[in-house]
């Protein structure tokens, strides 16, 4: 991730999605902090740099190649406003 996003410095995670993550993990020698957040299912928010914040879409390893790269597509549009779990729903993934 770090050679596409630079320096990766934190990383948030859905809160009840998961066991307890690390809370400090070396990536290339430094340590990222992680945290949880409430409500953010199926996606995983990164901060670079500063704190210049991303948000990525999380498909589920059961989806098929084309549910996939729908749920992509559908993902990174420059007007798209749509939460992760309804956009998983709209192409068939499901949760």
């Amino acid at each position: 991730m770090t050679e596409l996003l630079g320096p990766v410095t934190r990383l948030g995670l859905d809160a009840s999605a998961s066991e307890e993550p690390p809370t400090r993990p070396a990536v290339d020698d430094r340590a990222v902090r992680i945290d949880s957040f409430p409500g953010g299912a199926h996606t995983v928010l990164v901060t670079r740099g500063g704190a210049e914040r991303l948000s990525l879409l999380v498909v589920p390893p059961h989806a098929t190649p084309e549910a996939a790269r729908a749920a992509t597509a559908g993902s990174v549009r420059a007007d798209n406003v749509t939460r992760a779990a309804q956009i998983l729903t709209d192409t068939g993934t499901g949760t």
